[in-house]
């Protein structure tokens, strides 16, 4: 069974950045197809931010952080990363990182959660 530990949230000021990661324990993540960011807010819900295949890095990123945040994986340990610069009081979040073991559809493993707070 795969567990996903997030780190690297914490309080920044507006324009700051900061570098999630994801990372596996209890397993690895061979049959990982796809891995993702994302983040929620109690008011709006859990919102995509990023996604990609775990084995070709092939990434995509949500129109409202595009430009700003960047989705990486390292390979050899088993961790994905979210680099956040020039970051806004609208990116405070929870942010949870989820794996599939399929292209589509529901993501089998999540993680706990980290929380980013940006102060204007």
């Amino acid at each position: 069974q795969v567990q996903l530990v997030e780190s690297g949230g914490g309080l920044v000021q507006a324009g700051g950045s900061l570098r999630l990661s994801c990372a596996a324990s209890g397993g690895t993540l061979d049959d990982v197809y796809t891995m993702a960011w994302y983040r929620q807010v109690p008011e709006k819900g859990r919102e995509f931010v990023a996604a990609l295949t775990w084995k070709d890095g092939l990434a995509i990123t949500d129109d409202s952080v595009k430009g700003r945040f960047t989705i990486s994986r390292d390979f050899a340990k088993n961790t994905m990363y979210l680099e956040m610069n020039n970051l806004k009081p609208e990116d405070t979040a929870v942010y949870s990182c989820a794996a599939r073991t399929r292209s589509y559809g529901e993501y089998d493993y999540w993680g706990q959660g980290t929380l980013v707070t940006v102060s204007s």
